[in-house]
């Protein structure tokens, strides 16, 4: 995608790590040439880094995935080895990267989850890793299914709610953290849950602040963005491909710049 900031990411890593001649490169490839464009890799490419709508393409196509990929339903990453390629979901990282950010939250944090879509189950699943056990997912329509499905495998307590439901504002307020997936412009008709929540992690980050994010700010909640989960899941994608550790303060230091902050 023209707009993601992984190329400045995996750049930044690459150079702080000494790997001469690495590049990372944006192709642009829909669900259905996925498995072509793998094929086809040239014998120098490590890795792949996969966006909506290729994640289910990647799962499927692989020949060895994680137990948290198989879970989630999705690869956001996929890895060259000897027998094949391996998927993982390391959006997974990036939603307990984003979590450990507060830097307050309670050793099993319980949350109210906006959207129950695909970026829902990786939140889920960050969550459960984060030790959470009691989770609400609140969504438009009655449509949860999927996300009730993965996060009753690992482990949670899901209880599903209308985002009209008069009870979802008193849920947010005993809640650890709000969490919202949902995308503008569909989220600015719910921000008046917001000031209930005693932190916000919105998977949002450009533009910054959303609007979720800007009502936080002005009620004083503590918020975390979808940068910090962007972050958190590049390293585990460079440490993927590399195999080596991630240089966080580097990665972080250009991911800042790139966006201005």
């Amino acid at each position: 995608m023209d707009h993601s900031l992984s190329p400045v990411l995996h750049h930044a890593a690459y150079r702080a790590l000494g790997l001469q001649g690495w590049t990372y490169e944006r192709i642009d490839c829909d669900a259905a040439m996925l498995p072509g464009l793998v094929d086809d890799s040239p014998g120098h490419r490590i890795g792949y880094s996969v966006t909506m709508p290729g994640k289910l393409a990647a799962l499927a196509y692989a020949t060895t995935v994680s137990d948290r990929a198989r879970i989630v339903g999705s690869a956001n990453t996929l890895v060259r080895r000897a027998d094949g390629w391996f998927a993982d979901c390391t959006d997974v990282d990036g939603v307990t990267g984003a979590l450990a950010a507060f830097g307050d939250l309670p050793d099993s944090p319980s949350a109210v989850v906006l959207g129950v879509g695909g970026t829902a189950r990786p939140v889920l699943a960050g969550l459960a890793q984060s030790g959470s056990t009691r989770v609400v997912l609140a969504s438009r329509r009655d449509n949860a299914g999927p996300a009730v499905a993965c996060g009753r495998e690992l482990g949670l307590e899901v209880t599903t709610l209308l985002l009209d439901d008069p009870r979802l504002p008193e849920e947010i307020a005993q809640s650890d953290v709000l969490i919202n997936t949902i995308p503008e412009p569909g989220i600015r008709d719910l921000v008046h849950l917001v000031p209930g929540a005693r932190r916000l992690f919105d998977v949002l980050y450009d533009p910054w602040p959303t609007a979720a994010g800007a009502v936080a700010d002005a009620a004083g909640i503590p918020v975390v963005g979808g940068d910090v989960m962007l972050l958190n899941q590049a390293f585990g994608q460079v440490e993927l491909f590399t195999g080596l550790p991630a240089p966080r303060q580097e990665m972080a230091a250009a991911l800042a710049g790139a966006l201005g902050r």
